[in-house]
């Protein structure tokens, strides 16, 4: 039987959610774990993809630096784009072997997952032929961008739940001209903020359907009192430990 981890991270520095991500990526090589999808927020980050073009990033990077923007170019596919608070980023690491070595199947399996959950909001998603990503009508409510390592993937997706759009006026989103941005509360006219652990488990839901995969177990990493998150390393040797623990006694 197939399965997968959550780990439910809060709010966390993109830098840092990317030491997590190399770091699962590598136990996962591995096989020190099994599949693991990680779910989070970022404060407001621009980045772009390896092959992104530069002058889709329409503010000056000085201005980025006081508005407290953090711009990082990054080893995955795709130009560039927002992450924000209200966002709702998945990065998935996942063992391809098993899938046929079939990226592009990846790719759709992730759009069909956000398909799948706005379905639970009453939402109709959809795809565009050519273009990687998931809209509602002619406006985009998720991005997706991958990075496989040994047939490992790592990076993922984002899909705009409570957005602040307006951070988008500051890039062309994905290198696409004059398209529009929207997210679940947008599309619904909504004043009052999706709930967002609402969308964080819709998500598994339609990942373990879509990608025919039984979700084991969920940790929460962070307290509604705190945007602190506890140290994942510490975590994953305390988990590891107990795991070994269990096998010893079974």
């Amino acid at each position: 039987m197939n399965t997968f981890k959550v780990y439910k991270l809060g709010k966390v520095p993109y830098r840092k959610a990317l030491e997590i991500q190399l770091r699962l990526l590598e136990m996962r090589t591995n096989g020190e774990i099994g599949d693991t999808l990680l779910l989070l927020e970022h404060p407001p980050t621009f980045t772009i993809g390896r092959r992104g073009n530069m002058g889709n990033l329409l503010a000056a990077k000085n201005y980025l630096s006081k508005a407290g923007i953090h711009f990082e170019v990054i080893s995955r596919g795709g130009d560039i784009t927002y992450h924000g608070p209200g966002q709702l980023v998945g990065y998935p690491i996942m063992d391809l072997n098993g899938m046929g070595r079939d990226v592009h199947k990846y790719l759709r399996n992730l759009e069909e997952t956000i398909i799948v959950s706005l379905g639970d909001f009453g939402i109709r998603g959809r795809r565009i032929k050519g273009i990687t990503g998931v809209w509602t009508k002619w406006h985009k409510i998720a991005s997706i961008g991958v990075g496989v390592r040994r047939w490992v993937t790592y990076h993922g997706f984002a899909l705009n739940v409570n957005t602040d759009l307006s951070y988008f006026d500051m890039i062309v989103p994905c290198g696409i001209e004059n398209v529009k941005m929207t997210s679940i509360q947008r599309w619904l006219a909504k004043n009052e903020e999706i709930d967002m652990p609402e969308a964080e488990e819709s998500i598994i839901k339609a990942f373990s359907h879509v990608f025919n995969i039984t979700h084991t177990k969920t940790t929460i990493l962070y307290s509604n009192t705190s945007e602190e998150s506890p140290d994942f390393d510490l975590l994953l040797e305390i988990e590891k430990r107990l795991e070994d623990e269990s096998d010893l006694t079974a």
